[in-house]
């Protein structure tokens, strides 16, 4: 496996800036995603992902972010695994984000 799967953040904020649909997926906890998050991100919790794949479109690229870049990393692993080309692991991930955030959970 290369490393050809993992996006800076400085690198994933320029593309956010210009293309702010991007399809985000936060697999942090409950409690993480609710603090703050990247607007539109989808939430997954890491435990939860493997049950939601069918959430998840396999015809665009994914961007993965976490708090560090570690469940990130799995859960880019875990997509690639089951089919997934265009998957991008954030790093490190919300705690070097200083972008757009929002608060609260999902409606």
């Amino acid at each position: 496996m290369t490393q050809d799967y993992i996006i800076s953040i400085e690198e994933f904020k320029q593309k956010y800036k210009k293309q702010p649909d991007l399809f985000v997926l936060d697999v942090r906890e409950d409690h993480e995603y609710a603090y703050a998050h990247v607007p539109k991100s989808v939430h997954i919790p890491l435990g939860q992902l493997e049950s939601s794949l069918s959430k998840l479109p396999k015809d665009k690229e994914i961007f993965i972010i976490c708090r560090t870049g570690n469940r990130s990393d799995y859960a880019a692993h875990l997509l690639m695994h089951y089919g997934f080309k265009h998957v991008f692991n954030i790093v490190p991930g919300m705690i070097a984000w200083d972008g757009p955030i929002e608060n609260g959970v999902e409606k």
